[in-house]
């Protein structure tokens, strides 16, 4: 494959897992009547780490502690911290405050992948293009009420799930060159994800009552989580963060508030108003200045 066609496939992988992770909220919100956040996020998880080993079973063998290192951070960051963080954070703020910050993740990755790595840099039209997408951002959440009511704690910590999830980003660049496949990569992400885990099992409210998992559309919910928007989704954003970068691929999550409303109109019947279209359109032009670069890369000057 050339590299126009491999970074084309990433794109579009890419575009496809932010679809998914769009709709996510749909299943969250059906399955919080019986299960409580901690543990929709332990079981999506498990089933997302049988289905890695059932498609890979092919044990990754150990290399040097360097490597189960970075393995290890970037399942605290990505898995355990910005989850639990993110869902926290909704029981103390509004969830358009956290709809915002957490929109915000795309900044955040490109300084820490502009303080880290030495091959992706902040640029001009980047920044242009987050200050239009955070507008239509502002916009989405907001629909129209215009009022910003603020919560130190839970807003705060929005802010520390975008800045775990900066990290696990630049993480997942590092180890997408260690010459590991993008599949067993994921399933160790997960592997200490989870183990990170336990320990809230055992503070928070947690049951490990599996016979609420036998209802229909818990099972169903369930597995979508568990395989698409975890195992299927993990994989294909990390194999597109080794091929396009930290800084342009989670660009992409700029689109998460405009396809969760898409979502809610087609499957939950509720309103568009021309508020949050106009939001939609300003997010997506924000998107494409930061991903094209249409200011020009001779004319960018590097931040």
């Amino acid at each position: 494959m050339t590299d126009k066609r491999l970074r084309t496939a990433a794109h579009a992988a890419t575009l496809l897992t932010i679809v998914i992770w769009g709709t996510t909220f749909i299943s969250t919100k059906v399955l919080l009547s019986d299960f409580s956040p901690l543990e929709i996020l332990v079981f999506r998880f498990l089933i997302g780490y049988a289905a890695l080993w059932a498609v890979y079973p092919r044990f990754v063998p150990f290399r040097r502690w360097r490597e189960e290192l970075l393995f290890a951070a970037a399942g605290l960051c990505g898995v355990t911290l910005y989850f639990l963080l993110e869902n926290i954070a909704l029981t103390y703020t509004y969830a358009s405050n956290v709809g915002i910050i957490v929109s915000v993740a795309p900044f955040f990755t490109a300084a820490a992948a502009h303080l880290i790595l030495k091959d992706e840099g902040l640029h001009l039209s980047f920044l242009i293009g987050f200050l239009i997408a955070l507008a239509g951002i502002a916009l989405i959440s907001f629909n129209g009420s215009y009022v910003l009511k603020l919560n130190p704690l839970g807003d705060g910590l929005a802010v520390l799930a975008c800045v775990c999830w900066a990290f696990y980003s630049v993480l997942m660049r590092i180890v997408s060159r260690l010459d590991r496949p993008a599949l067993g990569s994921t399933r160790r992400v997960f592997f200490y994800g989870m183990l990170f885990m336990l320990p809230a099992t055992a503070m928070l409210d947690f049951r490990w009552d599996l016979y609420r998992i036998a209802e229909g559309a818990n099972l169903f919910n369930l597995l979508f989580l568990g395989l698409g928007a975890s195992a299927m989704c993990f994989v294909a954003w990390n194999w597109s963060v080794g091929v396009l970068g930290a800084i342009r691929t989670s660009a992409y999550i700029y689109l998460v508030p405009v396809i969760t409303v898409i979502a809610a109109y087609l499957l939950l019947e509720e309103t568009i108003t021309a508020t949050a279209l106009a939001g939609a359109l300003l997010t997506l032009v924000g998107l494409i200045v930061s991903e094209r670069r249409l200011i020009g890369r001779k004319a960018e000057t590097q931040v």
